[in-house]
């Protein structure tokens, strides 16, 4: 049985909305809702971040938490030291959003189930788009696509609609394709995630913003696992709001 741990960045600084994961969302902070959703679906779950006030607030309300350093600059790179503080015999390290108060036990357990496969390296999500989506979603360059192949592995992540339909209308496109959005939550073997985070950026990842473009250019397989359900990223104060009014409907 393989034994997964779940990581929660979360930094108090950011440029859209500063203090993000100490936000109150219907009672409770982001990050603990966060933490919440995830403690008992994996054998472990610590927030890594690197401010104070949100150690303080996670040890409030009793979770586990590792403070990281300042320096980091991407999500994994923070998931592979607070890893190496916590030590442990763990195989699978999950990297957990800490904007995602909503992540379902089923999307975790969906991810965990990718490494049924023992040449899975790295895992990640993917929710199809449905026609209902329309295709402002579809072009969104917020909402980065994914295309796979017959094994469920990525063959390219990119903010550009891909496939391009040559010979259809783009009225038509979803009803012709499956096209797959990319759900941000990365499971990583724990030999990989240390080489994946020595790697340098990548030419492809520049072009995109994309770090998962690094990991397929230096030749790592990425498995897809297929959600059905839809979270609520908390990016900005407007975010926020939406939150409020989807946990009322929960």
């Amino acid at each position: 049985m393989l034994k997964f741990l779940g990581i929660i960045p979360a930094r108090y600084a950011s440029t859209r909305f500063p203090a993000k994961p100490l936000a109150m969302l219907g009672g409770k902070t982001v990050i603990q809702r966060v933490y919440e959703q995830v403690a008992g679906i994996l054998d472990d779950a610590y927030v890594a971040t690197d401010d104070e006030r949100i150690e303080e607030a996670v040890k409030a309300f009793g979770g586990k938490v590792v403070m990281t350093s300042v320096n980091h600059k991407s999500g994994t790179d923070r998931c592979y030291e607070a890893y190496t503080k916590i030590g442990g015999d763990f195989d699978v390290i999950v990297n957990i959003q800490g904007d995602e108060p909503f992540i379902q036990p089923s999307q975790l357990e969906t991810v965990k189930a990718c490494f049924d496969d023992i040449t899975t390296q790295i895992a990640t999500l993917v929710k199809p788009f449905t026609p209902e989506n329309g295709f402002e979603a579809l072009e969104n360059i917020n909402s980065p696509k994914v295309v796979l192949n017959k094994n469920m592995n990525a063959l390219y992540f990119s903010r550009s609609i891909i496939p391009y339909q040559r010979n259809a209308g783009k009225q038509d496109w979803l009803k012709n394709h499956t096209y797959y959005k990319h759900i941000g939550l990365y499971a990583y073997r724990a030999e990989v995630l240390k080489e994946i985070t020595s790697l340098p950026q990548s030419s492809l990842e520049l072009a995109e913003s994309l770090e998962q473009l690094r990991w397929l250019e230096n030749g790592y397989t990425i498995k897809a696992g297929i959600t059905e359900v839809e979270t609520i990223g908390i990016d900005t104060p407007q975010d926020l709001e939406k939150a409020e009014e989807f946990l009322k409907i929960c």
